[in-house]
């Protein structure tokens, strides 16, 4: 049976995301976290990640440093679910930016969000926290228009 190219989520990480969710249900997001609800697509239950997005122009978008995750898998098959910013939830479509659009949104991720760059690295998605890097990985690296309804 072969075994998984697929990077696990760390015990510390997995403490993390529910603490994540912890805080935002007291109210208090923590740095540029949200919550991204969205139902599965095998069970229909809904399951919660947090989230990092970035803006560019008005526009928001949330990239994945778990490339065959199964929130991505979750994400392209439901095509919407709720991004949630402390108590506040918005209803969002979520539309995958083809790849050949992906670059200019991923060199913004280091530098928007500096703390979650590392996460990429360690997954071995890119090859360091630069910009640059991230431009030369972006086909590779999921990422969804956040578009509100």
């Amino acid at each position: 049976m072969p075994t998984s190219t697929r990077p696990k989520v760390s015990a510390f990480q997995k403490f993390g995301n529910k603490m994540m969710a912890v805080f935002h249900g007291m109210g208090m997001p923590v740095g540029p976290m949200h919550l991204l609800r969205v139902k599965g697509r095998v069970s229909g239950r809904e399951f919660t990640n947090p989230v990092a997005p970035v803006k560019i122009d008005g526009t928001m978008y949330i990239l994945q440093a778990f490339p065959q995750s199964d929130w991505v898998k979750n994400v392209r098959a439901a095509g919407e679910g709720t991004l949630v910013r402390g108590r506040k939830g918005t209803a969002v479509r979520l539309i995958e930016v083809p790849s050949q659009e992906r670059a200019a949104i991923a060199r913004v991720f280091p530098t928007q969000v500096p703390m979650g760059a590392g996460i990429f690295v360690k997954n071995g998605v890119v090859s360091d926290k630069s910009p640059a890097a991230f431009e030369r990985a972006a086909a590779e690296i999921p990422i969804f228009r956040v578009v509100p309804v």
